[in-house]
């Protein structure tokens, strides 16, 4: 039986698309505005069908590249933004396209994984990012563990303690928290410029 990387979410995409509501989207483009060069490549990890995270980057001038594990949510992104690249491929798996990016989101991912999968995509971004480059996620800021509403499966944060020693072992630095209207809490980093950059 195949493994299903999605974590449940492509048996359940038409579902998720009609449910997903705009709530993060200001937060992440004002983040985005305030920390990031105009028209800069962004990587969306688990950006499933690229509404609203995606496309209120892209309509804010932004270049975003995609990633989701779900088959059915990459096609409604790649129907739905024909010029953006898209990969279908687990985050804990991928290489990013091969490329170092100025800037990651992660908005709904982090918390679906366990805590190894977790440690493993924390870390790969950590590697695609550049030197002085942005990573935004969310996940609660305490320890907790809940049930998924819409695909039943268990979901997990870290916490803020764990999350900010994992961020380090990837070498980022994590700088604060923002809080969006949905009171959902969303992790800053940043990947420090080296002592060579300044010279």
């Amino acid at each position: 039986m195949a493994i299903d990387h999605s974590q449940g979410w492509d048996n359940i995409a038409e579902q998720f698309i009609a449910a997903r509501s705009n709530i993060g989207a200001e937060t992440v483009l004002a983040w985005a505005r305030d920390t990031i060069s105009p028209g800069a490549a962004i990587i969306d990890v688990g950006c499933g069908s690229g509404v609203p995270i995606s496309k209120v980057l892209i309509d804010g001038g932004f270049k975003v590249l995609g990633i989701d594990a779900s088959p059915n949510l990459v096609a409604a992104f790649a129907n739905r933004f024909p010029t953006a690249k898209v990969a279908c491929e687990p985050a804990q798996q991928s290489d990013f396209f091969n490329r170092k990016f100025e800037a990651c989101v992660s908005i709904g991912l982090t918390f679906l994984l366990n805590e190894d999968d977790q440690r493993e995509v924390i870390r790969r971004i950590g590697a695609t990012l550049k030197q002085g480059g942005r990573f935004l996620f969310t996940a609660p800021y305490e320890q907790c563990e809940w049930r998924d509403v819409l695909t039943g499966r268990d979901s997990r944060s870290l916490g803020f303690d764990t999350y900010e020693r994992l961020l380090l072992d990837a070498g980022l630095s994590l700088i604060g928290c923002h809080v969006d209207e949905g009171q959902n809490n969303y992790y800053d980093a940043i990947k420090p410029l080296s002592v060579c950059d300044f010279t």
